[in-house]
Order: structure tokens, then C-alpha cells, then sequence
């Protein structure tokens, strides 16, 4: 008998998936897919194989006898193709158990740390490679194939049209001075009053001298720099002793005590959008799904107020 043309691997997958957590809320997270489109998987596969394999209590898919049944020879299906798979990956040089991640420096304390582990205890075995750069340089890399995902600030100059976007949080920029700074007793500034200070700031390529830019063209005002860095630690330290006053975002408080983040006043406000990017030519790869769903856990943790740190405290 041929086999339905609608019975694909995808669908499989899915249906394991399922048969595996019996949750669909779930299935969806670790798929990065809605609910709705793992419904309906499962609901086309039970209409291509042409009998029932699932029963509804009532919001609850309960799988059938003849659901344990398919999922026996589906899983040797889906092993069998997953060995020839990883047999020309590894003819070809590309090794399956390895993932390239990329990230700006600042994500480091938190941000990176709980995205690596989290998604290694969802991916057994699997090897991350981190690479720290500048957004620019980052981004370059991901497009050029030199890195499998990136964290990086996300901007309305990034072109998103060949990429997945995963959100994870966003982050509030202020006004970065040294302790003993005449606005260090400040609750806060308007950018106005600094128009003629001495500011210290990041290379062209990185977020936050992206947003620093973007803040200082909407206030209207052209600022005195003194001196561009290559990496936000120097920057930090430069500040901390007196060299000049910058804009960072909150997550840097967590880097170092000898500086003082004084919030902007309405209108001169500005966040930064911190995401995981990855090309959607790789949108079905499990480790980038396996990161993706850790992203979305660490996002929404966030947002719930969980055991992760708060923008403003780390990330």
C-alpha cells in the first residue's frame, strides 16, 4: 500500500513528541511551534492513517492503543533517518553534537550562562562553543555560517527578513557616572544638561553605541566624546575612575559597584531589545530548538519574576 504523501517525517516527530510529554502546551514549547499547529499535526496524521489515535476527555487527547503502536515503528522510522542523517553530516565534516553561539559581553553574568545550561540539560551531550564579539561582528558571523545562533541587541537597521527571532528581554538604558559625580545624588537627568560633558563610549558595531547614538539624535544634541572603546569592560572602568560619563544599560549595574545608573526623565527614555537570532533556513534543527525553547523559559521567567536576577539588579 502507498503511503499518504500528508505522512512526513515532521509529522512524526511531532507525534512522538506528544506521545512522549502528553501535554500539548508543551510539545509546543519544545518545538518552538503554537499549540494550535501541533493540534493540527496530530489531528492530519490520525486522518492520513486513516483510524482513530486519539480519544477526548474532555480538553485532554488521551493516545489509543493503536496511537502506541504507531509510535513503536515511528520512532525506528525517525532513528533510521536521524543515523543516515548524522552518517553525511559526519561525511561531510559537520559535527551534529556541537553548537556555535555567539553574544555581546555584557549578556555574561546571566543571560548566557542560564541559556547554556539550560539548553545542555535539554540536549544531552551537546558541545556549545561561545564566542564574544560586537553586534556587528556577530551578526556577520551567523549570515556568514561561522556561528549556528547569536544574542545580540536587536535594531530597526538589522535586515530580520532571513532570520528567526526569539525575544528575551528588554533593557533600560541610563546615565552611567562615576560615585563621587555632582549626578550621583541625582534621581534623575534630563540629557539636555549633559549636552557639554565629557562622554567616554563604545566602537561603532556594538548596541550600546548603536543606542547611545539613537538617544543623543532624538535629544537633538551633538555630545563631546572623548574617547571610543572596543569592549564594555574598559568602558565601565573608565567611567568608575573619572574619565568621562556614558549611557549603559541596566544590566550593567550587576558588573561592578563603583558606578552609578541614574534613570533619564520621560522623553529622552530609551530600552534595548536583547533576542537570540538564528537563520530560518535552520528552523528545524533540534539544537537551535532546544535553545530557543530555553530562551522563551528564560524570558518568561523574567517576566513572571523568577529566580532569574531583574533588569536593573543583572538581567
Amino acid at each position: 500500500m502507498a503511503i499518504d504523501e500528508s505522512i512526513t517525517l515532521k509529522k512524526l516527530e511531532v507525534f512522538l513528541a506528544f506521545m512522549e510529554r502528553n501535554n500539548l502546551a508543551r510539545v509546543a514549547e519544545d518545538l518552538g511551534q503554537s499549540v494550535v499547529s501541533v493540534h493540527r499535526a496530530l489531528h492530519s496524521l490520525e486522518q492520513a492513517i486513516g483510524c482513530p489515535l486519539f480519544k477526548l476527555e474532555g480538553r485532554n487527547l488521551v493516545p489509543q492503543d493503536t496511537a502506541r503502536r504507531l509510535a513503536e515503528s515511528a520512532r525506528r522510522v525517525v532513528a533510521e533517518c536521524e543515523d543516515g542523517i548524522h552518517a553525511v553530516r559526519d561525511m561531510a565534516g559537520i559535527n551534529a553534537s556541537r553548537l556555535r553561539v555567539g553574544a555581546i559581553y555584557s549578556l555574561t553574568l546571566h543571560c548566557i550562562p542560564h541559556l547554556i545550561v539550560g539548553t545542555k540539560l535539554r540536549k544531552d551531550g551537546l558541545n556549545i562553543e561561545l564566542t564574544l564579539g560586537s553586534n556587528d561582528e556577530l551578526l556577520q558571523k551567523l549570515q556568514d555560517g561561522r556561528l549556528d545562533a547569536i544574542v545580540i541587541g536587536v535594531h530597526d537597521g538589522i535586515d530580520s527578513k532571513r532570520l528567526i527571532t526569539v525575544p528575551l528581554f528588554s533593557d533600560e538604558m541610563f546615565l552611567a557616572v562615576p560615585l563621587d559625580s555632582p549626578y550621583a545624588s541625582r534621581s534623575e537627568v534630563d540629557l539636555h544638561e549633559l549636552a557639554n560633558e565629557n562622554f567616554v563610549t563604545l566602537a561603532d558595531g556594538f548596541i550600546t553605541s548603536y543606542s547611545f547614538n539613537q538617544m543623543m539624535e532624538n535629544a537633538g544634541i551633538s555630545p563631546v566624546i572623548g574617547m571610543h572603546v572596543g569592549d564594555i569592560f574598559s568602558l565601565i572602568n573608565l567611567v568608575s575612575n573619572g574619565m568621562g560619563i556614558s549611557l549603559l544599560p541596566g544590566r550593567i549595574a550587576s558588573f561592578t559597584p563603583r558606578i552609578k545608573l541614574i534613570s533619564l526623565r520621560p522623553g529622552h527614555t530609551y530600552s534595548q531589545h536583547i533576542a537570540l537570532l538564528f537563520l530560518n533556513s535552520r528552523e528545524q534543527d533540534r539544537n537551535l530548538l532546544a535553545l530557543a525553547a530555553e530562551g522563551r523559559t528564560y524570558s518568561r521567567r523574567l517576566l513572571q519574576g523568577g529566580d532569574f536576577p531583574m533588569l536593573g539588579e543583572a538581567e
